[in-house]
């Protein structure tokens, strides 16, 4: 059978309604992982695999079966499985099932989070992009392709959906490492994140990592009148802003030596010399002076690490008084790229603070998300971007890592897989906001890209030896 023909089914399924119809059937089921009553959400989620995703793997041969979360009070799994035969390759694919909370009072006049609605190329509602309507397209063009090869596909297929992505995914390394035999692979394809922009086919190969902290300076139990005490009694705030500072500078470069990530690796030099960044239509204007001085935007955000003040805390901010705060806090996260000591990042604060006359400023670190990145040059690399080129005829976009967080690690680290992402979204699709939505010609040419890389992993003649 032709390659053509699995990628002509695969368009056939989008042009038909068949695509909107099984995402709106997914949409409308309201599986927030971070708000709710914490019983009506397990169950809703524990559905969405149940009536979706189990019945979505059943119809490619898969054994299926829900796993509970290692994790107390974490959502459970979907894991499935199709073994064709020894010898054959290996892929694992993997979705989420959660989605960040609907907040319906927020959206413009007739949109709503758990009802699909179509104006135009736009398909609003909440996961339509992230990530219900990904990896639909996943299963869809693997279903496709089964059907074409008359209920083969040439290599085996393991499958992990999770229910807890948009709380940082507990339990899903662990699982993985219970699992590590049954879920063993040569690779993982998967889809999450965005396009570098619309029109681009975009790889991504790992993703920065994340470690979250709090600074707090805790002086008294309560404020003090500024006319009465100040000049005699040390400002919090003061304080804090001052420890800031000599963390990360007035133009974003980061001050701490142990914060600050290895040199950039030649070859993700290479593979992001011709990436642009922004310059999307509802793309905020890039600070060109912002961040590590003499990198180009592309490695600012791929190959760097980041250091954010997420908020800052003290007094009243919105009805202050005429008084000296008692405490100041600051919540940060620092974005690392793979070669930064992520577990040292405490340490490495608390020696640097101390070091510079900040003592009463304490350190908090809190949820940490390992950096990981395959290999550019990598042979499955290579080849998923060939067949990227076959279908689209042009060169995809290569991102050694996604300059956010995802849960890579538990696939590149406690599985050892090459991993290989190719997002179905793009930047301006609102994710986790109000009206959120899926770009209809990303998904119809998104069908199409996922259904040729598929029958390309099935045909000995094109993939890596």
């Amino acid at each position: 059978m032709p390659r053509s023909e699995a990628i002509d089914r695969a368009l056939e399924y989008f042009d038909s309604g068949a695509f909107l119809t099984d995402l709106e059937r997914r949409v409308a089921i309201p599986t927030e992982s971070q708000s709710g009553n914490p019983v009506e959400r397990q169950r809703q989620l524990r559905s969405y695999l149940t009536t979706e995703m189990a019945p979505a793997a059943a119809r490619i041969g898969c054994t299926t079966r829900i796993v509970d979360n290692p994790v107390a009070g974490g959502g459970p799994f979907l894991v499935a499985t199709r073994h064709e035969g020894e010898g054959l390759p290996t892929v694992l694919t993997y979705g989420h099932a959660d989605v960040v909370p609907g907040e319906a009072h927020r959206w413009r006049s007739g949109l709503e989070p758990w009802r699909l609605v179509v104006e135009g190329d736009r398909w609003y509602g909440r996961g339509t992009a992230d990530n219900k309507g990904q990896h639909s397209v996943n299963l869809a063009a693997l279903e496709q392709v089964l059907r074409t090869r008359g209920g083969s596909f040439g290599f085996n297929l393991k499958v992990i959906v999770e229910t807890g992505e948009e709380t940082g995914s507990p339990g899903l390394r662990a699982l993985c490492a219970q699992l590590r035999d049954e879920l063993a692979a040569d690779l993982l394809i998967a889809s999450d994140g965005p396009r570098i922009s619309a029109p681009r086919p975009t790889l991504f190969l790992g993703s920065r990592g994340s470690v979250a902290f709090t600074l707090r300076v805790a002086l008294r139990d309560r404020a003090h009148h500024s006319g009465n005490w100040g000049g005699l009694l040390r400002n919090p705030a003061t304080v804090l802003a001052g420890a800031l500072a000599t963390l990360v500078d007035g133009r974003g470069k980061i001050l701490v030596p142990g914060l600050r990530p290895p040199s950039i690796p030649p070859a993700v030099t290479k593979a992001l010399a011709d990436l642009p960044v922004g310059g999307g239509p509802n793309d905020p204007v890039i600070d060109e002076d912002w961040g590590e001085p003499g990198l180009t935007p592309a490695e600012r955000l791929v190959g760097w690490n980041t250091l954010e003040v997420l908020s800052l805390g003290a007094g009243n901010p919105d009805t202050p008084v005429n008084a000296i705060p008692g405490t100041a806090h600051a919540h940060c996260q620092l974005r690392t790229v793979v070669g930064t000591d992520a577990e040292g990042v405490g340490k490495a604060l608390r020696a640097h603070l101390d070091a510079h006359g900040f003592p009463m400023v304490d350190v908090e670190t809190g949820r940490r998300m390992s950096a990981t990145r395959s290999d550019p040059d990598g042979p499955w690399v290579r080849w998923a971007a060939q067949s990227l080129a076959r279908t689209t005829g042009a060169a995809p976009a290569i991102m050694p890592n996604l300059g956010g967080s995802i849960p890579n690690d538990a696939f590149a680290d406690e599985l050892g897989l090459c991993t290989i992402w190719v997002p179905h979204s793009y930047p301006a699709c609102a994710q986790h906001a109000p009206d959120e939505h899926l770009l209809a010609p990303v998904a119809r040419e998104a069908l199409q890209i996922m259904a040729g890389l598929f029958w390309d992993l099935g045909d000995p003649s094109t993939r890596p030896l």
